[in-house]
């Protein structure tokens, strides 16, 4: 609990302080000190995509609170006044009276009703654990990210060295070309290839910067923050066999959980369709009083019982119902059916490509030193007039790719691990695989939760202050556009009441009588 108040308290004070920031014009953007745990931490408290998942739980939590409450007693009450006048009898005596009546029913038998909360228990089954995989998704996407920007860290540094390898070697070029110990074409080449390594490292700061604010939208922060992240690419090494991941994976994915759950509620669903074939049962009781006055009771009635509605023969559209419910259900079987198999198949994608890393980064590591003993060796070859230019280019650029080599391979091995976790499940708040086991138990939602929940608070509902700020953001909403609306009715009026002026006060336009000369010239013409 501390620790997630502690995120949110981060989260909030720098927020806060960009905004305070935004308001100078030339503050530049504020900076914030990043680790993994943080970044993941983060982006599970403000990524949009939980806060819709979670809205999508609520929406299940009540949709079957909305079934089990039609179980219950529900209460009615009726008033009416009515006047009638017995014209036949030619009385003209107005009878009128107040009838008021209050009635109780309570369903006793409702298989149709049964079968909802059945589907809708599943309904929010489903709802839970597909937060649950929405969070892994989240944390999968801040993971990579994170390894995205200490990537591209990594490879700046590689492009450095490779314009500092390529300067040095210039300015040496440089000194042997003014002595005339070689040619002018050495120089140009020399100088082409540093512009050459000068544009690969803008290219590597660009795709750090991009990383950058990439990463800032997944963890909520503004995307122009500076992230300080003093952190490593490490080789941790993984004892973990493929079977075992893949069994972990089948037991425990959430989306695999998922898609369980539509399958019993597609069961469920072809309980509700034969609903038609069953009778309902309902017992009723009603008081009613009748007077002169409003609340008169010169006639007092109670009725209690119990109806039966049973349809025998409906042309068969219950049928119809239970084989379009059926159909469903294989839909969803199958459904389920490709999704362990495409749980197989991330699991064994992510593990092989982790084994593929982990063998490059030990290539590459090799490949390093030997490309940089290469480099040396060529600088003093050339420097002692034996080598040439080329061979100085050539183990320049085959350092340089060698270390980009490893560092991508060590990057791909981090974020293979993630993907790795992200195919077999590991939980974010909730173990599917002990959600599921409590489910079958019969136990509610509550128990379940609490059964399943591997940390100390986990957030599985909408808090009351997002439905606060949702009322708040929808009330704000209406008011902005009734403004709009306001403004644009004043500016229609404005433009109708000028046009009005403009017609009442423009002279009507007068003929001017023709002179005597003017006539006279128009007749002699």
């Amino acid at each position: 609990m501390k620790r997630n108040h502690f995120y949110k308290k981060l989260t909030a004070l720098v927020l806060g302080g960009l905004l305070t920031a935004s308001a100078g014009t030339a503050m530049a953007a504020s900076t914030v000190q990043l680790n993994l745990g943080d970044a993941v931490q983060m982006a599970l408290e403000n990524n949009r995509s939980i806060k819709s998942a979670l809205a999508d739980v609520d929406v299940a939590k009540w949709n079957l609170s909305k079934y089990r409450r039609q179980t219950g007693v529900t209460l009615g009450l009726t008033s009416a006044y009515n006047r009638a006048n017995d014209t036949a009898a030619q009385s003209h005596v107005d009878n009128k009276y107040f009838t008021n009546s209050a009635s109780a029913s309570i369903p006793l038998y409702n298989f149709s009703l049964r079968s909802g909360i059945e589907a809708a228990g599943y309904g929010l089954n489903a709802a839970d654990v597909t937060l649950e995989n929405t969070k892994q998704s989240v944390r999968y996407s801040a993971t990579e990210g994170y390894y995205n920007v200490l990537n591209y860290k990594n490879l700046i540094k590689v492009q450095e060295d490779s314009v500092k390898a390529y300067q040095e070697h210039l300015d040496n070029v440089n000194a042997q070309y003014r002595v005339g110990t070689v040619a002018k074409s050495d120089v140009l080449s020399s100088q082409v290839n540093l512009a050459n390594a000068q544009q690969s490292l803008t290219t590597a700061q660009n795709n750090y910067d991009i990383a950058v604010a990439t990463l800032n939208n997944i963890v909520g922060l503004p995307t122009d923050t500076v992230l300080q992240i003093d952190d490593q690419l490490k080789h941790d090494s993984y004892n973990l066999d493929l079977n075992d991941c893949t069994n972990y994976a089948l037991n425990n994915r959430a989306d695999g959980a998922a898609a369980y759950y539509a399958v019993k509620q597609a069961e469920a669903g072809i309980n509700t369709a034969k609903a038609g074939w069953y009778p309902t049962v309902t017992a009723s009781g009603s008081k009613a009083i009748e007077g002169k006055n409003a609340f008169g009771n010169d006639t007092n009635t109670w009725v209690f019982g119990a109806t039966a509605s049973w349809n025998i023969f409906d042309n068969g559209v219950t049928t119809a119902g239970v084989n379009s419910a059926e159909a469903s259900l294989v839909k969803a079987q199958e459904t389920l059916h490709q999704k362990d198999e495409t749980i197989q198949l991330d699991v064994r994608t992510a593990f092989l490509n982790l084994q593929a890393a982990e063998k490059n980064i030990k290539t590459t590591e090799v490949a390093v030193e030997q490309a940089r003993e290469d480099l040396k060796i060529a600088n003093v070859r050339y420097g002692a007039g034996v080598g040439t230019n080329l061979d100085v280019m050539d183990a320049t650029e085959k350092m340089t790719a060698a270390q980009t080599n490893y560092y991508t391979a060590l990057y791909k091995y981090n974020v293979s691990k993630a993907a790795l976790d992200k195919a077999m499940g590991i939980p974010v708040d909730i173990n599917v695989a002990k959600y599921k086991t409590s489910q079958m138990e019969g136990n509610r939602v509550r128990k379940v939760r609490e059964d399943a929940k591997v940390t100390e608070n986990p957030v599985l509902e909408l808090s009351q202050a997002a439905k606060t700020a949702s009322k708040e953001e929808a009330k704000a909403g209406r008011q902005a556009e009734r403004a709009v609306a306001a403004k644009a009715g004043k500016e229609k009026q404005a433009v109708k009441q000028e046009k009005a002026a403009e017609t009442k006060t423009a002279p009507a336009a007068q003929e001017q009588p023709a002179s005597t000369g003017t006539v006279a010239s128009e007749m002699a013409n």
